[in-house]
Order: structure tokens, then C-alpha cells, then sequence
């Protein structure tokens, strides 16, 4: 997915050494990197049982990379101590990848977890996903929006928080992070470069911020 080759790819320029994926849910990222870094994969702790089974069922051994951070985003805070607990050094600067997540929780459970970013070491980065709110959304956007949110919704995990560039923007300011750039899929030519007929909606952003000095 584009959302996923842009926060790779900014990973890769930065050189850090810690990579934190919230919402980790399935990502291979771990599993198929020549990078030297470790991950810190957070998210529930029955989806992370979960990967584990699939993991070993599938004979992949989890790397030594890898360290399995279990935290519930609208329960459990703060986000640091759990990621300390798991090995993080909160004195060197990481890249932290948000996405797929922010749509399912309320605007609480995300500012509790940019306050908790906005405590981490100068020169980390944020990369966040969020949904755009419908006004803005365009019509290949919506018609996806309108299956996949009814569907979510009927499996326990509706859809909550949907957030303009310039909300995003303000939200990360209050909680002293610096914004750096708003990505659409549509702004990613490289990446789709296909054959078929799937194309970019405007439903997502990707933003980009960072730690104050």
C-alpha cells in the first residue's frame, strides 16, 4: 500500500534505529526489511496473539528485531512506559508510523497518545493516517467509505474521528508537535504505476510531523 512504501521510505532517510508501528496489527514490515532497526510493534494484546499463531503456523520466526508492545489505545495510557517496558530508549529519536488507527478511536484516546509522542527525543517523527471528514472526501472516496464504515461498525469497530489536513495540523500544534507535510495517495505518482483499474481516492491523509527541539 502507498501509505505503507511512503513511511518505509521515509524510515530508510532518516537512519534511525527504533521504528514504532501503532496499530501493528499484521504489517510484514519486521519480517522482510534489510534495515538495522528494531520495531516496536504495539497494539492490542489479543491481535497480537493472534500474528504470533499466524506467525508460527506459517513457520516465521519473529526476529530479534522485534518487540511486541501490548497497549489498548482508548484504555491503557501512557504509551511511553509501555514502550520503555519493552526496550525503547526515549532519549534517541525514532520514527513512529499511526496508520489505519486513527479512525477507530475518539479524539481523546489521540491526544493522549500525540502528548505522549510530543515527549519523546528531539528529531523523532510522526507519520499518521487519518480519514477526511465526507465534505472532502470524493466520490470514489465516499462509495468506499459508505461500504467499509457500515461493515466496520457492524463488527464492533466503528468509525469515530475524521480530521481535515488543517485540523490534523492544529491537533498535532496543541500538543507541541510540528507538522511537516500533508501526503494524499494522489500525491504519490510513483507508486501507481499499474495496469489495472484500482486508483488513489481522496478519503486518507498521510501527515508528517515531528518532535520540537
Amino acid at each position: 500500500m502507498t501509505r505503507s512504501r511512503y513511511t518505509e521510505n521515509r524510515l530508510a532517510e532518516m537512519g534511525v534505529e527504533q521504528y514504532v508501528i501503532l496499530g501493528a496489527g499484521l504489517d510484514s514490515f519486521a519480517y522482510r526489511t534489510p534495515l538495522t532497526v528494531q520495531v516496536f510493534e504495539v497494539d492490542k494484546p489479543a491481535t497480537q496473539r493472534w500474528k504470533q499463531q499466524l506467525l508460527a503456523d506459517a513457520g516465521i520466526t519473529t526476529p530479534n528485531t522485534v518487540s511486541f508492545v501490548p497497549l489498548d489505545f482508548e484504555n491503557e495510557q501512557p504509551l511511553t512506559s509501555h514502550l520503555v517496558q519493552a526496550g525503547f530508549d526515549p532519549g534517541r529519536p525514532a520514527l513512529v508510523s499511526w496508520l489505519g488507527v486513527t479512525m477507530y478511536l475518539t479524539e481523546e484516546a489521540i491526544s493522549q497518545t500525540l502528548h505522549a509522542i510530543s515527549g519523546l527525543a528531539p528529531g523523532t517523527e510522526l507519520i499518521v493516517e487519518h480519514l477526511l471528514p465526507a465534505a472532502l472526501r470524493d466520490e470514489a472516496g465516499q462509495a468506499y467509505a459508505e461500504l467499509v464504515m457500515a461493515a466496520a461498525a457492524a463488527h464492533g469497530e466503528p468509525w469515530l474521528t475524521f480530521l481535515s489536513a488543517e485540523q490534523m495540523a492544529a491537533l498535532l500544534r496543541d500538543h507541541l508537535l510540528e507538522p511537516i507535510e500533508h501526503v494524499r495517495q494522489k500525491d504519490i505518482p510513483a507508486e501507481w504505476k499499474r495496469g489495472d483499474a484500482l486508483r488513489p481516492t481522496e478519503l486518507s491523509i498521510l501527515t508528517r510531523a515531528r518532535v520540537k527541539e
